[in-house]
């Protein structure tokens, strides 16, 4: 048994509304508290001083400055495994060129599989660690990691296998997700419809056998693939018995109807969703994912998260962590960001990050994963847009 504190403030965040807006006057903030940690467990939260005089036996973890103290964060979207950099495409697009010219040039995602199926299994491994471990550092406890850059049965394995291995050296939590219908190669042989039926057919009995993943997602998009292939490939996976999840309305909607009409855990990206769009993800239980560090790398609006919020839908947000639109990877700077640019209470932005992104990847944990901010009052954490990060965090009751 252990206990952790006392801290200035502890927000559990617990019972706040899995779906719609929040006001801060919600949030519980306890102060001078504590939690109670027991086999890696989170068994209770209040004051210190309460916790510490009913468990005398309890080995204490002891704070000695005032801190802020956060469940970690959960980055419900991401695709950190890769090699390689797009330097040359974010030049190319911050100097005016558009994203066909870019994919003319050699650029986009196509650029990132080439690099990706170039690198060994270990320097991919390597590179989801040292990724991994940069958003633990910053509070991530938990995160989904995306293959989506092999686009062939050898390299789709290399990448979920790497990150499966990965998992066995960072504490991080990982989930993963097969993002193979994240373009059509150029080395298919086939129509989108034919390269899809491969990845039903081949590619998920092998990761079923190998058990590398149990979630499966979809580009939707013009560039893509079209609404109209992508219906029968997502009812089929889920009859196989993945998780959905759909990259759904970035640059046109259409897709996050798709998400809701096959029942997906969540849509993402969000950007170019309507009024109908709003309304039926606010009506269904598919959680509508925003990715403000994509707008933020490809110079467009946001998602309307607040639109969505006061709608009723159950709103997550997560970096969209990638090689080419977004590369930077700061959770909780993306989510000041667009908390100022939609009007985001700090409840709806810590909600987004910790249960409702779970949400988003259907787990749901007791874990005593924790983060604890140098400061005295909550309200100091996105007030600093993303520069003040947790000086300690506990990953299964243990600082990391």
């Amino acid at each position: 048994m252990k206990l952790i504190g006392p801290f200035a403030q502890l927000l559990p965040l617990t019972g706040l509304p899995e779906k719609g807006a929040i006001s801060d006057e919600q949030l519980t903030v306890i102060p001078d508290g504590g939690v109670l940690v027991e086999n890696g467990k989170a068994v209770a939260a209040g004051a210190f001083e309460t916790l510490r005089k009913a468990n005398p036996t309890a080995e204490i973890d002891k704070t000695d400055e005032p801190m802020v103290l956060l469940p970690g964060f959960v980055d419900c979207h991401t695709h950190i495994c890769f090699a390689g950099s797009r330097s040359r495409d974010y030049a190319m697009r911050i100097a005016g060129k558009s994203y066909l010219d870019i994919a003319r040039a050699g650029g986009g995602i196509w650029d990132s599989v080439t690099k990706t199926r170039a690198a060994s299994d270990t320097e991919l491994m390597e590179n989801v660690v040292a990724r991994a471990n940069r958003h633990l550092r910053e509070g991530v406890t938990t995160m989904e990691v995306k293959s989506g850059y092999g686009l062939d049965l050898d390299s789709e394995l290399k990448m979920l296998r790497a990150i499966r291995t990965a998992d066995q050296y960072t504490p991080a939590s990982f989930v993963t997700t097969c993002l193979a219908a994240h373009i059509r190669p150029k080395d298919f042989d086939g129509d989108e419809k034919a390269y899809l039926h491969w990845i039903l057919n081949e590619l998920l009995p092998a990761l079923h056998s190998e058990h590398l993943t149990e979630r499966v997602d979809i580009f939707i998009e013009e560039t893509a693939f079209s609404v109209a292939a992508a219906r029968p490939f997502l009812r089929e996976a889920k009859a196989m018995g993945f998780g959905i999840t759909v990259h759904a309305d970035q640059f046109t909607s259409g897709g996050s109807a798709v998400a809701v009409e096959v029942g997906a855990l969540s849509a993402d990206h969000l950007e170019a969703s309507n009024a109908e769009d709003i309304r039926r993800l606010a009506a269904s239980d598919t959680v509508a994912v925003v990715l403000p560090g994509a707008s933020l790398g490809l110079g467009m609006g946001y998602a309307p998260a607040r639109k969505l919020l006061d709608a009723g839908a159950c709103v997550a947000i997560a970096s969209d962590w990638n090689p080419g639109s977004a590369p930077m990877g700061d959770l909780l700077m993306q989510a000041a960001v667009i908390s100022a640019a939609e009007r985001l209470s700090a409840a709806e932005v810590f909600a987004a990050l910790t249960f409702r992104a779970a949400k988003a990847l259907g787990i749901r944990s007791s874990a005593a994963d924790l983060q604890a901010y140098p400061c005295a009052d909550y309200r100091e954490i996105l007030y600093h847009q993303g520069k003040l990060k947790p000086s300690i965090v506990w990953k299964d009751g243990e600082r990391i």
